[in-house]
């Protein structure tokens, strides 16, 4: 198993009317600790959030999503949590959270190339 690390991910959500529970993917979380990243992949579906809710603000969904990806990308960009570790970042992100926006459980792997594992994850759930 040399070369590979162990990384978390997260789905992150979109629940367009939270009282009826129903969602799609729209990214994808990874973390890897051992290579100091944290990345998000996002591909936001309209027809089908359409589908869920004809009325739905699709606006401020990206907009919540490009304040995820944001916050993975740290820096100025990313408010006041953007000069926190990766480690930091990650947890934030995938808090619990009862929004139109929001991440999924955590679940755990092993990567050699956590960028890569995004890629695919994204091509594999959310696509």
């Amino acid at each position: 198993m040399g070369g590979r690390d162990v990384f978390e991910y997260a789905l992150v959500r979109v629940v367009p009317r939270i009282e009826r529970g129903e969602m799609i993917n729209a990214g994808v979380l990874v973390y890897c600790r051992a290579k100091s990243f944290v990345g998000m992949r996002v591909h936001l579906d309209e027809t089908r959030l359409r589908c869920l809710d004809a009325a739905v603000d699709v606006a401020g969904v990206r907009a919540a999503l490009r304040g995820y990806q944001e916050m993975c990308a740290g820096g100025e960009d990313a408010g006041q949590g953007g000069g926190d570790d990766p480690g930091r970042r990650f947890r934030w992100l995938t808090a619990p959270r009862s929004t139109v926006v929001q991440p999924g459980p955590i679940h755990t792997g092993l990567t050699a190339d956590p960028a890569g594992e995004a890629d695919r994850l994204l091509a594999l759930l959310v696509r």
